[in-house]
């Protein structure tokens, strides 16, 4: 199965360029969502890779469409594809309405038993979420026409692509325009920092700069093999993703068997992307794939119960963290990155469901953005977190019990942590001090419940008057 002869141009080279950074704004002005012509905000800068690793085998492109008519220029699908066959998982949104490429990619990784893939398939500006048969048909349009850049299997397991999309709900593809540039996007596929950077800018909608990161890592039976890992996410706004609109391609070069890839993919995003929320809503569209071709070399990973198996395992739970964090950092109109810590409860799915809450909280988000330690919003949050619903029986609740409730604020800075509230009892809060706190772009809010050895963590922002402007005009 090999690719298409392929002739990248210096022309179509010169069009992946990094995007620019914009200025500081001369007025002070706070802001905190995408520019208009698509520059970076200065604030954003830092994020934004000028160079990286990664893996063999593997190349991308971003290539512009325009399948939102107000887009001129910007790349708007992406293309990442495997010079061999691979093994590849997803996890998937439990939204019951489930947009169209989540349905045929989950189809076509089961049909393959998640080996033999080729390639991911993305674009931005319309998710084709509930749009019926022909939103279904679209996306095995886009699949199909990918799998026609590669040599056809002959496994008799149909295609070998995975679809996503992302951005507006309830409108229909211009399944057209996308499937007359996949051929230019795969003429320009490369292996570069910046064919990498322009697939992590296609997949951006409401996002102020490309999410991407690369590292590399060793497994204990190959220890002179260097592995490489890379991904990149896009997800700004309807954030708060239960995958058993966020994206996620993660690529290695790491030979790890297909039969493990779904359970180790979908530990690493309980732990990351699980973990995040930036204003609540489950999007139709969240999906997160991971694709390893093993063009490094080295011993296949192949059981569960190796040292093998842990250390990747360990290594994709930390990177899938690192990519949702930015994510988190990206927030639409945030200015703050909050880190919600949950201890000493009876059991992990009550401190996770605790962190959620006030994660979600708009009365906690609105608090940190206008810098007020309102700390009776964290522990208003936390009672209500796991009561039941209007009409039933009060329930019992074994992980809060206020008389063992501590909160404090903990500085990004290393200094002291700021107790709010101690075993139920509030301490006399120094405001000034507070002040200073929140002051800084990350925080982290630690609740110790007192009653166990369980903890949960979870990401999140705040939000600011900006978010309500780039939700009111979102299809505009």
């Amino acid at each position: 199965m090999a690719f298409r002869p392929t002739s990248t141009s210096t022309s179509a080279l010169s069009r992946l360029k990094r995007p620019t950074i914009s200025p500081a704004s001369p007025s002070g002005r706070r802001c905190y969502s995408a520019p208009i012509d698509g520059t970076i905000p200065a604030a954003k800068q830092k994020y934004v890779p000028t160079s990286g690793t990664y893996p063999k085998g593997f190349i991308v492109s971003g290539t512009h469409v325009g399948v939102k008519p107000t887009n001129k220029s910007t790349p708007d699908l992406a293309f990442l594809a495997s010079e061999t066959p691979c093994a590849a998982a997803a996890v998937f949104t439990k939204n019951k309405f489930q947009a169209a490429p989540v349905t045929v990619s989950r189809n076509m990784l089961n049909r393959r038993g998640n080996a033999g893939v080729r390639s991911v398939i993305v674009n931005s500006g319309c998710a084709n979420a509930v749009t019926g048969k022909g939103g279904m048909e679209d996306a095995e349009k886009m699949g199909a026409e990918a799998d026609r850049c590669f040599d056809q299997p002959t496994d008799g397991k149909g295609g070998s692509s995975i679809v996503m999309s992302t951005g507006v709900i309830g409108q229909r593809l211009p399944i057209q325009k996308i499937l007359q540039r996949i051929p230019s996007a795969y003429d320009a596929l490369g292996s570069s920092h910046d064919h990498w950077l322009a697939a992590a800018r296609a997949i951006c909608t409401t996002d102020t700069f490309p999410k991407l990161i690369s590292r590399t890592f060793s497994l204990p039976s190959s220890p002179s093999v260097e592995y490489r890992i890379a991904g990149m996410t896009k997800g700004a706004g309807m954030i708060h993703p239960n995958m058993a609109t966020l994206l996620g391609m993660i690529a290695t070069d790491a030979p790890i068997a297909p039969k493990l890839l779904p359970t180790l993919l979908t530990n690493a995003v309980n732990k990351s992307f699980n973990s995040i929320s930036i204003d609540g809503d489950t999007s139709t569209n969240d999906t997160v794939a991971v694709l390893a071709n093993g063009a490094a070399g080295g011993q296949e990973v192949t059981s569960e119960s190796s040292e093998d198996y842990a250390a990747f395992q360990k290594t994709l739970t930390a990177f899938a963290t690192d990519l949702a964090k930015l994510v988190v950092r990206d927030g639409e109109g945030a200015t703050k990155f909050v880190t919600i810590r949950v201890t000493e409860s009876p059991s992990e799915i009550g401190a996770r469901k605790i962190a959620s809450t006030i994660a979600t909280s708009p009365l906690v988000k609105t608090a940190l953005y206008g810098k007020d330690a309102n700390w009776g919003r964290i522990l208003c949050a936390t009672g209500y977190s796991q009561i039941s619903e209007p009409g039933q029986p009060i329930n019992e609740v074994a992980e809060i019990v206020p008389e063992k409730t501590s909160v404090s604020f903990v500085p990004s800075d290393g200094s002291p942590e700021l107790k709010l509230l101690v075993n139920g009892e509030p301490e006399a809060v120094d405001e000034a001090r507070a002040s200073e706190i929140l002051e800084h772009e990350d925080l982290e809010i630690l609740v110790k419940l007192g009653g166990g050895k369980e903890e949960a963590t979870y990401w999140t922002c705040d939000y600011s008057h900006e978010y309500i402007t780039i939700n009111g005009d979102y299809r505009t």
